[in-house]
């Protein structure tokens, strides 16, 4: 099996290049769907969370919304949820794994990719970029969005630049046809280099 490690800063385009991925037959696991799992009612997250944020805990599921204001206010707040989150969601990720260890090739859509390490582990990587007001039109086009919360976010992302230095391969968003032959293109050149 071969990992594909998808990355991006917010507002890039990956989860719909994770999709183009998936219609070409790849499985796809994705890590903010993971974090959505463990916060939701009987989810991994909610009894560690609700520990040291009961605040953050509405009708039994860990409130992002609460937790992204939290963030916003208090130092600190981003490190522990973190502390708590990613081993939860490496054994989600590692059981996707086990459960489609006969696959070709996977795809992992890690927005932290980098900033965690996992590229360490992870075979091709593969970035997905957009201009700069472009990324940032799509965020704050998002509901509930704000742009101190864009910011925040931002400011906890390696920038673009630094990402696509390091990729092994780098996708533009900007027209989505243009995307979807160059996620074409990369599945055609790993399946030649792999057999």
């Amino acid at each position: 099996m071969i990992t594909l490690g998808l990355t991006g800063s917010i507002g890039m385009g990956k989860s719909t290049t994770a999709q183009m991925f998936a219609d070409l037959g790849v499985p796809v696991w994705d890590a903010d769907a993971a974090v959505h799992r463990i916060y939701s009612v009987g989810g991994a997250a909610v009894a560690p969370v609700s520990e040291i944020y009961p605040m953050a805990i509405t009708n039994g599921a860990v409130d992002r919304g609460k937790l992204k204001d939290m963030m916003a206010q208090r130092e600190g707040v981003l490190e522990k949820i973190q502390e708590i989150v990613h081993p939860l969601v490496g054994a989600d990720r590692q059981a996707f794994l086990d459960e489609h260890k006969d696959a070709d090739f996977v795809l992992l859509d890690i927005p932290l990719l980098f900033e965690t390490g996992a590229d360490a582990w992870i075979d091709v990587t593969i970035c997905v970029t957009a201009p700069a007001d472009v990324q940032e039109h799509r965020v704050l086009s998002r509901r509930g969005m704000t742009k101190q919360t864009f910011d925040m976010i931002f400011s906890h992302q390696m920038p673009d630049a630094e990402k696509r230095a390091k990729s092994d391969h780098v996708i533009e968003t900007l027209e989505m046809d243009t995307a979807r032959a160059a996620v074409q293109t990369v599945m055609e050149d790993l399946r030649a280099q792999n057999g």
